[in-house]
């Protein structure tokens, strides 16, 4: 028989005990709350939330995260250079893309439904050198990705709400970088105020804030067509799909490709249903489901509503981008129905973004709670939309870096699973199948290493100036240096991952063994921590134990 380090440990021991956890046979159903409680349990976590959110639920506040048309008509600024047909095909492929990457992603929260999600996969999966590290490094750029997410749908209300003053006034009122950002500001506080108070009812309001969305969704699917037929001519089918524009200075396929990031930064949110698995039941089919879902339906009804753009936009595509109204959308719903139509829908619509920043913030808190208990999410957001400041280039890295951060931290929990992880993965109900899922893994990696990428590129073209400089290499950058620096002079010291709290002697012989695979003392009166180190946290025999360990040894 085979040993492992002296141990007498079989080398597959840790998945053993860890499909002994699972049952063996992934579990079809978890409807009751105990069974949650129990797969939490085994992940290395005790119930703290409640559970309010069905599987319709978690899907909704992805979905409203997302809110489809306010984050097309935010982001149109990176789709419209790239003409119709960019803007169209763009969508398609890039989506396309985005749910090979929710699938792969569906399949870790199926097995592993915690709130932490992304940084625990990581712990769990990477190798024991690099394990601390890597968790920490995703940590870091999660939530980095998620404020940059809500300082973006922020600053996009702030130019929608200034946008209908400026259409009430009839274009004789621009506003100052300083009123964009006041406005931005008392949005983000006002988003904290609401999120701290509305808690309890924040499941039942994400169905409210889904029909919302439906509501704008169809409302400007048929009046931009009606509209523009009642006032002009609609454009045909060619000029729809295959027409190419290219209002850049890079190279007309490159300008393409930039066309993508309206979609990426838009089906951005579906990692917020692992950030409410603890508070999901039956979450083990709810978060696999709530991803899939919330991107297919951001691919059908995006695609569609870029054809509906396409087939009403003004074809002098630069006059569209440089409107007076300081939005490319309201511009597209003036020249289609009017000065009152535009008031009604883009009101409409910045009532959308708010709600959106609402729901993201909801995300976040529970990832941050998960990854540092730290509640000062909204004044950070605030400090980092100073970018509002600079110049509007500036301030539109804040989408990009919300890209890059989600990227990275989505990216990383993957590959360790595929490269390090893979003989330690057991399925959850919902599964690819052994098959598939790894070539899956691979095409979602090499996708979002090139949304990281694209996000780095200024959209305009090469040889930047100060005020059309993308910004998102310089933060993002600071941000993983950052981390990495204070991880290697100070944190490693103390960082050990998810940490539980067990007592080591009501472990069995078998849960022990798994535990010692991994290098670690058992000695009563000290802390254990990942890797074979020791911490000084033990009391009375209780030790703490990385969360990630704890799940193949139960």
């Amino acid at each position: 028989m085979t040993t492992t380090g002296g141990t007498g440990v079989q080398p597959d021991l840790e998945k053993t005990v860890s499909r002994r956890s699972h049952s063996n046979v992934p579990p079809q159903e978890l409807l009751a709350n105990e069974a949650d409680t129990e797969l939490l349990a085994k992940l290395g976590y005790k119930q703290e939330l409640r559970r309010n959110f069905t599987m319709l639920e978690v899907f909704g506040i992805a979905f409203s995260i997302m809110g489809l048309l306010p984050s097309i008509a935010s982001t149109l600024a990176f789709s419209i250079p790239a003409g119709p047909a960019g803007m169209v095909w763009g969508w398609f492929l890039a989506s396309m893309f985005i749910f090979v990457v929710g699938v792969a992603m569906a399949d870790l929260g199926s097995a592993m439904p915690t709130s932490g999600g992304l940084y625990w996969w990581t712990h769990y999966f990477a190798s024991p050198k690099t394990r601390n590290a890597l968790s920490f490094l995703v940590g870091y750029s999660n939530s980095l990705g998620l404020i940059g997410g809500l300082c973006s749908i922020d600053y996009g209300f702030a130019l929608m709400f200034c946008s209908v003053i400026v259409i009430a006034r009839d274009g004789n009122w621009t506003p100052s970088n300083g009123v964009v950002y006041a406005v931005f500001l008392c949005c983000v506080l006002l988003h904290g105020v609401l999120a701290s108070t509305l808690s309890k009812v924040m499941g039942k309001l994400q169905t409210v804030f889904v029909a919302m969305n439906i509501i704008l969704i169809v409302a400007t699917i048929i009046a931009l067509p009606v509209g523009k037929h009642l006032s002009s001519e609609r454009n045909d089918a060619h000029y729809i799909f295959a027409q190419t524009e290219n209002l850049t200075t890079w190279p007309t396929g490159w300008a393409f490709m930039l066309s993508w990031l309206s979609p990426i930064w838009t089906i951005g949110a579906f990692d917020s249903c692992v950030h409410m698995s603890e508070e999901a039941a039956n979450a083990a089919k709810a978060v696999p489901y709530g991803i899939m879902m919330s991107i297919g339906c951001c691919w059908f009804l995006g695609f569609i509503i870029m054809i509906v753009i396409a087939a009403c936009i003004n074809p002098d595509l630069e006059s569209v981008l440089g409107s007076s109204f300081g939005q490319p959308m309201a511009q597209i719903y003036y020249d289609a129905i009017g000065k009152s139509g535009t008031l009604g829908l883009m009101s409409l619509l910045f009532i959308v973004q708010f709600v959106m920043g609402l729901s993201i913030l909801v995300a976040a808190s529970r990832q941050t709670w998960a990854f540092s208990r730290d509640g000062a999410l909204p004044f950070s957001a605030a400090i980092l939309g100073l970018l509002c400041l600079i110049a509007p280039a500036a301030a539109a890295a804040l989408f990009s870096l919300a890209v890059a951060g989600n990227n990275l931290a989505w990216g990383l929990p993957i590959f360790c699973r595929v490269v390090w992880g893979q003989h330690k993965f057991v399925p959850g109900p919902f599964y690819t199948g052994d098959r598939f899922s790894k070539p899956i893994a691979w095409v979602a990696i090499i996708f979002l290493v090139f949304g990281i990428v694209l996000a780095m590129f200024p959209d305009g073209g090469p040889n930047p100036t100060p005020q059309s400089m993308n910004y998102t290499a310089v933060i993002n950058m600071a941000v993983w240096g950052g981390a990495m620096l204070y991880y290697f002079v100070d944190a490693r010291k103390w960082f050990t991952g998810p940490k539980i709290t067990i007592d080591v002697e009501g472990l069995t012989e078998e849960q022990q063994a798994a535990l010692a695979a991994e290098g670690l003392d058992l000695g009563l009166g000290e802390g254990i921590a990942p890797g074979g180190g020791l911490t000084e946290r033990g009391v009375e025999g209780n030790k703490t134990v990385s969360a990630p360990l704890l799940s193949t040894a139960i």
